[in-house]
């Protein structure tokens, strides 16, 4: 079980990370190829049929051209960067297009995300670079100029003017991160908006959304949220098709504004939508030239009401839920650009994995294993206004597009939410008779799933899972929350439990000479049986053995009387062995492993937990008790060594679990 940890804070600008394989920034590369006069070649992303396809040979014959090859004279932006700098090519990705053209509206993320530090005047070398939030990290991503065309037309992303580029390189650079241009078919517009702004995305259906969604977005927007809406289509025919009410179907929309205004004596809420045509816009109640703004003040008509065809209109809020059917808010984290809202998300953020064999357990259908998922804590302790904590709570799967060339695919994923207390076991048992207090609407294959709460103040259990147990992915889980969210304290020394303490004393028990023939050991293990129980297995091995001495801190030979002080201890393993060998077949699952480990006062991180699952279980997820016991004894050595480091030195313990190499990881026992 983890704790959160925090996001930068609300005053900090996190600079973007250099992401080329030599470790080089996009200044330096830049002034290399200026002293040395050539222009720059991505090797990272080369100019190759390989940047564009992984699963098909490219359909005719592309040519990779500069703009400089391209027009006489190209411009990296032309009389500043709008929607009509984004046509769409041959690829299929209209869903980062419509964010690029949300993220023109936006002019502060838009200059992150496009540096204006780059042209093609005086400082040109054919490099260009770009930043987008991954993964709780903003990158600067590099290329070169060099883009695909046939017959001299650009055949991706490009602007409608013929000498602007910087549309066309910033797809180039989204590739680039995600592996290829094919790696683009297909997504979510919100996809990009978070990675465009770092965001966290929610999103509301209209016909089936919370009562109070007018209050959620009006305070959305409040934070400096993005906001954008659709209206669904039922086939390709309908797709950009304008309605009678001059609203356009399977179109992006941005949402610019919510107001209460009084209307003949009633509160009528209204909500500003743009067109980012700008053109084309609603034509029923409350637009442009409507009768219902003769009855409203005349301050609030002046203040709201530009009559004039932008491509931004009002609607009554009741009439924007019946005419349009998706919501899409992405929310700003605490790094977004602009640091003097009073009013920002704050946001706490975790990051995991399911691992075959020991936390990959699957949703609560699977009872048996969904337990062992990865677990983090989360303390509420801040009410809002009505006595509640509002949080929303995002899980993201990470590097999903990107693997897409190896066959994988975005996973089934959910969460669910547990409320617990101190005293709680958080076992197998904890899940079987509790039920959850809030999770996911549902387990879907999407990059991210994110929900919004209402929770009473308390200590919460998050638990993020993919659908089916065993299947393996990484993932991030943040928590947005109007007050922040505090990860519970650790616990105090002598807050210890007596299991703890118990332990600590064992080990002290555990020095000294100890001698006996380990050949002699080996022999008089082959028949493992306590009270009339007998374990099946050929024996233990030589490794094992060795571990075991090395366990009494001796080199060949183990006495009589220290053998015994063992035994022991050998005795209490077996029984927990034989309590989660429950078929006697002489085996024990992977992922009942952690209990087996707990029980015999060893509580590991899920790092320790994924390593000691990859390194002894077969491929049935089992683990035989030679394995079993030369993994406990090895731990029991791992704590040993760590209880006589001084405090100081305890992030520095030498874990050799898997006789190999590993980085520090923290424990508690």
């Amino acid at each position: 079980t983890h704790s959160l940890t925090h996001a930068p804070s609300i005053t900090q600008h996190p600079r973007a990370e250099d992401t080329q394989s030599d470790g080089k920034s996009f200044e330096e590369l830049r002034h290399e190829c200026l002293q040395k006069g050539v222009l720059f070649e991505d090797q990272d992303f080369p100019a190759a049929d390989s940047s564009l396809y992984f699963s098909e040979s490219v359909p005719v014959n592309i040519e990779w051209k500069r703009p400089k090859e391209i027009c006489k004279d190209p411009k990296f932006i032309v009389g500043g960067a709008d929607r009509t700098d984004i046509c769409q090519g041959q690829l299929g990705d209209c869903w980062l297009l419509a964010a690029i053209a949300s993220l023109t509206l936006k002019k502060e993320a838009l200059a992150r995300v496009v540096p204006p530090d780059q042209d093609f005047d005086r400082r040109y070398a054919g490099i260009f670079h770009f930043q987008f939030w991954s993964h709780n990290r903003w990158l600067d991503v590099v290329v070169d100029d060099r883009l695909p065309v046939v017959r001299n037309k650009l055949i991706m992303l490009h602007s409608a003017s013929n000498d602007e580029f910087w549309s066309a390189l910033l797809e180039k650079a989204y590739a680039k991160l995600h592996g290829s241009y094919e790696s683009l078919k297909g997504g979510s517009t919100m996809e990009a908006m978070e990675d465009f702004t770092g965001g966290v995305g929610e999103n509301y259906e209209t016909k089936n959304c919370p009562d109070n969604l007018f209050s959620i977005m009006k305070k959305a927007l409040d934070r400096g949220s993005m906001m954008g809406c659709s209206i669904d289509i039922t086939s390709s025919a309908e797709s950009e098709a304008k309605t009678t009410t001059g609203l356009v179907k399977g179109h992006a929309y941005s949402i610019t504004s919510l107001e209460e205004v009084n209307f003949r004596g009633k509160t009528v809420q209204l909500i500003r939508v743009r067109n980012p045509w700008g053109q084309v816009e609603w034509n029923g109640p409350w637009s442009d030239g409507s009768r219902e703004w003769n009855y409203v003040d005349s301050g609030d008509k002046n203040r709201l009401l530009q009559l004039s065809d932008d491509g931004e209109f009002w609607m009554e809020f009741s009439d924007f839920k019946k005419n349009y059917d998706k919501v899409e808010i992405c929310n700003m984290t605490p790094d977004d650009l602009t640091d003097d809202s009073k009013r920002q998300w704050a946001v706490s953020m975790f990051e995991g994995n399911w691992i075959r064999g020991s936390t990959a357990g699957g949703c609560r259908n699977f009872i048996d294993t969904f337990w062992t998922n990865p677990q983090f804590k989360l303390k509420l302790e801040d009410a809002d206004d009505d006595d509640v904590c509002s949080v929303v709570i995002a899980l993201m799967q990470k590097n999903r597009r990107k693997l897409r060339k190896e066959g994988m695919d975005m996973e089934t994923i959910g969460f669910a939410v547990y409320e617990v207390r101190d005293e709680d076991q958080l076992g197998k048992d904890f899940f079987r008779y509790n039920a959850s207090k809030a999770r996911s609407r549902t387990y879907i294959n999407v990059r991210e799933i994110s929900e919004r709460f209402t929770l009473p103040p308390g200590s919460y259990l998050l638990v993020p899972t993919t659908f089916q147990p065993h299947h393996e992915a990484d993932f991030i889980v943040r928590v947005f929350s109007e007050k922040k969210a505090e990860p519970p304290p650790p616990s105090a020394p002598e807050d210890e439990s007596d299991e703890e303490k118990g332990l600590r004393r064992l080990f002290e028990q555990l020095a000294g000479d100890v001698r006996k023939h380990l050949s002699a050991f080996k022999n008089c293990s082959k028949s493992v049986s306590l009270s009339g129980k007998e374990i099946k297995f050929d024996g233990l091995s030589l490794s094992t053995c060795h571990s075991i001495i090395n366990l009494m801190d001796v080199s060949s030979h183990l006495e009589f009387q220290e053998f015994k002080v063992f035994w022991e201890k050998m005795k209490k393993w077996i029984m927990l062995f034989l309590a989660f060998d429950t078929d006697r077949s002489g085996k024990m699952s992977s992922y009942e492993l952690r209990s087996a480990l707990k029980a015999a006062g060893m509580q590991l991180n899920n790092r320790l937990l994924q390593l000691i699952g990859l390194r002894f279980a077969d491929d049935k997820y089992d683990i035989d008790f030679d394995d079993y016991l030369t993994c406990i004894v090895r731990l029991e050595n791992m704590f040993r060594a760590f209880q006589v480091l001084d405090t100081s030195q305890r992030g520095r313990v030498n874990m050799n679990i898997m006789q190999v190499k590993t980085a520090p990881c923290d424990i508690t026992a």
